[in-house]
C-alpha cells in the first residue's frame, strides 16, 4: 500500500524525500508500538530496522521496550 501526503515546500526543503520517509516510517512504527498496535518485531520491520536499532529508537524517543510496573516485576521474581 502506498500513501500520498503533500507537504509544503519549505517543510520539504530540510531533507531528501528518502530521508522524509524513513523518519515518517520510523515515527508511525513508534507510534503503532507505543499504542500495542503492533508488536516490536513488526514495528522494526515497519521501519526497516533491526530489532537492536528500533529498540534504540525507541530509547532515544523515550518508548518503553518493557511495559511493565516495578511492582509487577518484583511480584514476578517473588513468584519464582
Amino acid at each position: 500500500m502506498q500513501i500520498a501526503i503533500d507537504l509544503p515546500n519549505d517543510f520539504v526543503n530540510f531533507q531528501s524525500v528518502a530521508g522524509i520517509e524513513k523518519n515518517m516510517r520510523l515515527s508511525y512504527s513508534l507510534w503503532l508500538f507505543k499504542n500495542a498496535k503492533m508488536t516490536i518485531t513488526k514495528a522494526a520491520e515497519l521501519a526497516n530496522l533491526d530489532i537492536y536499532h528500533f529498540i534504540a529508537a525507541c530509547k532515544q524517543n523515550q518508548v518503553p521496550v518493557i511495559d511493565i510496573s516495578k511492582q509487577e516485576l518484583l511480584d514476578e521474581l517473588a513468584g519464582m
